[in-house]
């Protein structure tokens, strides 16, 4: 199934290094590369003169220090997140406050944590200086940024396209190089389809994901890939209960067979992410706690 989706992994970086994106944007990677972050995470630096950085990453003093040099002799103006995760919020208000200017974004949902650890953590304690909504514009020398709503990896996840280029800044709601992970509690697959929607329906030109290279080639395919592959995981989650499977384990261990056990349970809380959002579309029915325990038929 992942292999329908056209994915783009190919990368020639330096940690802490600057890289050049775009006219406008510029990239520096932090060296935190792992199963959920790739080979780390990609901090934009957009514009020149006065910036806007955009998902400061994790707090180390080594990252920290990069971004201070990168940063020499320009003007920060905002500091913006995409969302409150580990590898992306924690060192936003301190480089705000090294900048002096404010943190954009929205502020961590309360949102007990999910069973299994989908995800590279939460910053549960995240809170911008100024909370940003669908629509919301941050303008500087050059360069015009408009949020974008995408709720869906997490509840308050927000995109931000950049006007000059006709690009989107995805986080971690489009990537190139894997798909997301949709975990509930906080994650909403229901959500996802529609923040994939609506971001494809934008016509742009380029997507810069928080983890990975750019997608710059088919940008429509790629979105389109990505729901096609999302809704082959549900169709084979359909056709489990058509053959009789109730629980989610049970399911897993067919559709996940090629997959390494250990990492079932990561599967089982992926497959709660679209039972819930089968189960709110009046598909399927759930009998007990509508969680991996729960126990599912198709509804009649």
């Amino acid at each position: 199934m992942a292999g329908q989706i056209p994915f783009v992994r190919d990368m020639d970086f330096d940690y802490g290094a600057v890289t050049e994106i775009s006219p406008l944007v510029r990239r520096v990677i932090a060296n935190n590369p792992g199963p959920f972050t790739f080979t780390g995470t990609g901090v934009y630096i957009v514009g020149r003169g006065t910036v806007a950085v955009i998902d400061p990453g994790p707090y180390t003093e080594e990252h920290f220090e990069a971004l201070k040099k990168a940063l020499q002799g320009e003007t920060i103006s905002h500091v913006i997140v995409t969302h409150h995760h580990m590898d992306h919020s924690p060192l936003a208000h301190p480089l705000a406050e090294w900048a002096g200017c404010k943190v954009y974004g929205k502020p961590a949902p309360r949102h007990e944590e999910s069973a299994v650890q989908m995800d590279a953590g939460s910053d549960h304690g995240f809170k911008p200086n100024v909370e940003l909504n669908d629509g919301d514009v941050l303008e500087g020398l050059g360069w015009t940024l408009e949020t974008i709503e995408t709720p869906g990896h997490t509840s308050n996840h927000l995109c931000f396209a950049l006007k000059e280029e006709n690009a989107l800044f995805s986080g971690d709601h489009i990537m190139g190089w894997s798909t997301t992970v949709i975990s509930p509690p906080d994650g909403d697959m229901r959500d996802y389809f529609e923040s994939l929607d609506k971001v494809r329906a934008r016509g742009f030109d380029t997507l810069i994901p928080t983890h990975g290279p750019p997608i710059t080639n088919d940008v429509d395919g790629f979105i389109g890939a990505y729901i096609t592959h999302r809704r082959a995981r549900e169709a084979s989650i359909l056709e489990r209960l058509k053959a009789g499977d109730t629980t989610i384990p049970d399911m897993v261990k067919v559709i996940y067979a090629d997959v390494d056990s250990r990492l079932h349970p990561a599967a089982c809380h992926s497959v709660l992410g679209h039972m819930i959002h089968l189960v709110k579309d009046g598909h399927v029915s759930v009998t007990g706690s509508m969680d991996v325990s729960g126990t599912y038929t198709l509804s009649q």
